[in-house]
């Protein structure tokens, strides 16, 4: 009886252990095409960063510092480059980009800002940063 009782308890212990916490960040990423490159970083808890890539030599950098904070990058196309910064809590920022040769650089420093664009063609460029708190930007361009 004693010994089931110390194995169930150290089964557990292990269990509790490995488990994920419900605050954990997540990263979901998905490639198709070819030489697409994805990277960032996470510090803090309940963070969430999306990325999106069909097409060739894409490229997507998300970084987030704190807590609470949503990023997404999808990009459809050829040499596409999209760059999320967050510092702070309950951000959110997003960019589509349809086409080819778009740059869009998306900087959030602060506590619930809202920073989201579509850039459609080919070579729109776009940056958008903000300070503070409860600011919200949208964006959309459609370049020849």
């Amino acid at each position: 009886m004693i010994s089931k009782f110390i194995i169930s308890s150290t089964l557990a212990a292990l269990v509790s252990l490995t488990a994920v916490p419900a605050s954990a960040n997540d990263l979901f990423l998905q490639q198709f095409g070819w030489w697409n490159q994805a990277g960032g970083g996470q510090v803090g808890t309940g963070n969430v960063i999306g990325v999106y890539q069909n097409g060739i030599i894409n490229g997507a950098v998300a970084n987030q510092a704190g807590n609470g904070n949503v990023a997404a990058i999808g990009q459809d196309g050829i040499n596409n480059y999209g760059e999320t910064y967050q510092n702070g809590d309950s951000n959110a920022a997003g960019v589509g980009q349809f086409g080819t040769n778009h740059n869009s650089i998306l900087s959030q420093d602060g506590n619930g800002n809202v920073a989201a664009g579509v850039q459609v063609g080919n070579g729109c460029n776009a940056g958008v940063a903000q300070t503070g708190a409860g600011n919200v930007a949208a964006f959309v361009q459609a370049c020849p």
